[in-house]
């Protein structure tokens, strides 16, 4: 996602200066407008706008100290990981009111090709100074508030929606095949009426060739619902399905499949192979 989201920058005339845990993934980056940073302050030194696309909190908050330390005090710090209302707010305290929680919709190839969707909260004053990085990384940009965590909590709901539809195409295809039908015809009698997604059909298709090269990681996939857990655990949502998700995807990952893009839940059904 982050080396997609740097060639988008890069694409639209931007200097990017980037850094990576694994300096082989940095270096392998660096190119025309891409300078391979060997630390994180060194990438964010002299910034008009910092995004950070970590894994979870647990990295974010490894750097987040450096990151305020080297930010300008014009700098804006875009939050684009995936860690929850709750992890943004952590990550705005070592910010200094210089944070926009602005975590993204899309994969690899959204990122690639800067179609990535927007979420944004936190000050609005700070927005028009980074206008030009959501116009290069993004094809829409929706605002969920003014306050850190909104857009996260957004993000959420989001990725709880995207768990549900792969679970249920992987649920219907296994159903099919189960009862002696072409799994194949599921897709067919859902395209162009009202029940139909085409994430539904990505997936599925994925699933019926048996592919699981990586776009949204299972482990991934985990990680975004347990944070689905924790925070409507605060606001007493009731977690009934969220853990029956969560369930199957667990269930993959203990298959091997923890790497493998989330259309390997299919494996879960049982009815192919593991």
């Amino acid at each position: 996602m982050g080396a997609g989201i740097a060639r988008s920058l890069a694409r639209a005339g931007h200097e990017v200066a980037a850094w990576n845990r694994s300096p082989e993934k940095v270096e392998a980056l660096a190119g025309d407008r891409i300078l391979a940073a060997e630390t994180v302050g060194g990438a964010v030194a002299g910034s008009d706008a910092v995004l950070t696309a970590l894994f979870d909190i647990g990295a974010l908050l490894t750097v987040a100290d450096e990151i305020a330390g080297a930010l300008g005090p014009e700098s804006v710090w875009l939050q684009a990981s995936t860690v929850g209302p709750s992890g943004a707010r952590q990550a705005a305290e070592f910010a200094g009111g210089r944070l926009l929680d602005t975590p993204v919709l899309g994969t690899k190839k959204p990122a690639e090709e800067g179609n990535l969707v927007v979420f944004v909260s936190g000050p609005p004053e700070l927005v028009p100074r980074v206008e030009p990085v959501f116009d290069a990384i993004g094809s829409r940009r929706l605002v969920a508030g003014d306050e850190v965590g909104q857009a996260s909590a957004l993000k959420l709901a989001v990725n709880a929606w995207v768990g549900l539809i792969t679970t249920g195409t992987a649920q219907s295809l296994a159903l099919a095949e189960s009862l002696g039908v072409d799994p194949a015809l599921f897709l067919d009698a859902i395209a162009g009426s009202a029940v139909d997604s085409r994430y539904a059909h990505v997936k599925g298709r994925a699933m019926l060739a048996g592919d699981w090269t990586t776009s949204f990681a299972v482990d991934g996939v985990l990680k975004d619902v347990d944070l689905m857990l924790e925070a409507a655990a605060e606001a007493s949502f009731p977690t009934g399905l969220l853990t029956a998700v969560r369930e199957r995807f667990a269930e993959a990952a203990a298959y091997g499949h923890g790497a493998d893009d989330m259309a390997s839940v299919r494996t879960a059904f049982g009815g192919m192979s593991r």
